[in-house]
């Protein structure tokens, strides 16, 4: 009678016990084990992390580290980490936290526009994805990439065509580039080379032409108003004669891509540089900027009319006066040039 009151003890306190062992396991697994107040945290795993980095990322996020670790571990989570973009909602689990991080890697949307230079671009995707600024710009400035998708060193920066697009965080320099091929040439659709054929322009020269009108106004709906004063110019064999060109090639030549410079001087026209279309006739070697989709399907799109000349409108800030003539150019011209120095621009 003893020995069963013994055993019936035991056999109670290892029920007991089991129960409780049970109960931490449960409760380490399923307890709920983030310390955010927001409604969602964004976590970003680098590739190749260790569970240390992972730590780093997500440990100010839980209320108990130790217990994330433990189920990390039991799920293997350790041996698997999978760089990405995670999203963390408030309230979840150890459990659902790495059933996050092992499968739900989130897209984020990629801006860029208004670049000079593919270094610049580089420097901005870099704040957005994985991929440092040194490896995008070396994988922008490839000779083998540039050649492959038929441009060259002055033109490469056409290849990117500003907008919001889906990566993945983790994206490579080289998986960027390649996206950036094929957006390319999506956006050189059958419509938009027939209509540059018809300007009798290359889509590098299209790009090029964008971007001195992008840099001429920051009004769209004026845009395809200037973009028909150069191709009007083009036609007739005229010079460009755009300031935003002497404006680069000034800065190319010093190799100053910061300065401000506000009034192009007489002395700037002489610059010799093929971007200086004051020098230079038809359209520059490559884009002294990166021109927006409304830029570029202004050139494609062009005003129909006689104007050959236009200058900055003093009366109506933002805009420009149209002229036909040379004498009503110089006219308003005239005009502007009276306001300038009454606003002390010396540059």
């Amino acid at each position: 009678m003893y020995i069963k009151k013994i055993l019936l003890i035991i056999v109670i306190l290892g029920a007991l016990g089991m129960g409780y062992f049970t109960w931490e396991i449960y409760n380490t697994a399923f307890s709920v084990n983030t310390a955010f107040n927001n409604e969602v945290a964004h976590v970003f795993i680098p590739t190749n992390a260790s569970m240390n980095e992972v730590m780093e990322e997500v440990g100010p996020l839980l209320k108990d580290k130790e217990s994330f670790v433990l189920v990390a571990n039991q799920k293997k989570y350790n041996t698997n980490i999978k760089a990405g973009h995670y999203i963390i909602a408030k309230g979840l689990d150890n459990n659902e936290i790495i059933n996050t991080l092992r499968s739900r890697n989130i897209p984020i949307d990629v801006k860029f526009n208004n670049q000079e230079r593919l270094e610049d671009l580089a420097g901005n995707i870099a704040n957005q994805i994985e991929a440092d600024s040194v490896s995008l710009i070396n994988a922008m400035r490839d000779p083998e990439f540039i050649k492959e998708v038929g441009l060259n060193e002055d033109t490469a920066l056409s290849l990117y065509i500003p907008n919001t697009y889906e990566f993945y965080w983790n994206t490579s320099a080289d998986q960027f580039r390649e996206r950036m091929k094929k957006e390319y040439e999506r956006f050189w659709n059958e419509s938009r080379l027939a209509k540059a054929k018809k300007l009798n322009l290359t889509r590098e020269q299209v790009i090029s032409l964008a971007a001195i009108v992008q840099k001429e106004t920051a009004k769209v709906e004026e845009r395809p108003r200037v973009a028909g004063v150069y191709l009007n110019r083009l036609k007739v064999g005229m010079l460009l004669q755009a300031d935003p060109t002497v404006i680069y090639a000034l800065k190319r030549e010093s190799g100053d891509y910061d300065q401000v410079i506000k009034r192009v001087l007489y002395k700037d026209l002489e610059l010799d540089s093929p971007y200086n279309t004051y020098k230079y006739a038809g359209v520059p070697p490559g884009p002294i900027a990166m021109p927006d989709i409304s830029s570029v399907d202004a050139v494609l799109n062009p005003e129909k009319h006689d104007y050959y000349y236009f200058v900055a409108d003093v009366t109506n800030f933002g805009y420009h006066k149209f002229a036909k003539s040379l004498s009503q150019h110089n006219v308003n011209k005239a005009e502007y040039v009276r306001w300038v120095n009454s606003q002390g621009l010396k540059r």
